[in-house]
């Protein structure tokens, strides 16, 4: 089979099954894995396919569907709680002031806060702020906002409001997805401001993301990829994309 006529196939089957998997293509093709990659590159150049972390879904493929904060707990924890031990080394000094974003790998940051370490903490997650008002070390202080049962954060017109007066050090942000053209995004609008409103809070961005939000896109951009700073992930991201939000200038901290 030559490569166009591969590629061809590929992108009927991806199209008729919704997501497939580098692994797979490789064996339904009999190419390794590289080649696959290969490919995919070539087909989401064409506009046929879009590539995710691992594989690729249909172009018009979105991540539209937000999971619960126990279910997002629950995934990929190991990798998460590495992110959060290599972020604390991208803590600002002692006495400044910081952003905490809603998120399970941000929770994970806030709990690993050095106890002799002072810091000023705003954050929108009421997690978060359960954990950090037990920290002596913490000013903390909760914005304000409605919120959402989903994330356990606080969201609207009052939450950006109150980040609109800000100017922090570093703001330490989640995201539902990360792509170089797509920039970071999310599935909830009340909840995409609010974390624009944090980028814009803050003098340094910096963002804990598992490999598996990577090449993902979800519906609301809230940042593109000149906003962020430093990328922490872990080592599943792929080689390419790696190298791609290099080039964009994007520091990548392998945790």
């Amino acid at each position: 089979m030559y490569a166009e006529e591969r590629q061809q196939a590929m992108a009927q089957l991806v199209a008729a099954r919704g997501r497939l998997s580098v692994a797979v293509l490789a064996e339904q093709y009999d190419v390794t894995t590289e080649t696959v990659r290969r490919d995919l590159s070539a087909l989401e150049r064409m506009g046929l396919v879009r590539r995710v972390h691992g594989g690729a879904v249909p172009a018009n493929s979105l991540a539209v569907i937000e999971s619960g904060l126990g279910e997002r707990d629950a995934a990929n924890t190991a990798e998460k709680e590495r992110i959060a031990k290599a972020a604390l080394d991208l803590l600002p000094p002692a006495g400044a002031t910081v952003l905490i974003d809603a998120g399970t790998t941000t929770a994970r940051l806030a709990m690993l806060l050095p106890r002799d370490h002072r810091l000023v903490v705003f954050t929108h997650a009421v997690p978060v702020a359960a954990r950090l008002a037990t920290y002596p070390q913490v000013e903390l202080h909760l914005l304000p906002g409605r919120v959402r049962r989903t994330t356990h954060a606080a969201v609207g017109t009052d939450t950006v409001a109150a980040l609109a007066d800000l100017r922090a050090d570093v703001a330490f942000l989640g995201t539902n997805g990360l792509t170089v053209a797509h920039g970071l995004s999310t599935p909830d609008r009340d909840e995409a401001a609010t974390k624009r409103a944090l980028v814009a809070g803050a003098r340094q961005v910096v963002v804990l993301a598992d490999a598996s939000k990577i090449g993902q896109e979800s519906t609301v951009r809230f940042a593109g990829i000149d906003d962020i700073d430093v990328l922490v992930t872990d080592s599943g991201v792929d080689a390419e994309e790696q190298a791609e939000l290099a080039q964009a200038g994007v520091e990548v901290v392998i945790a």
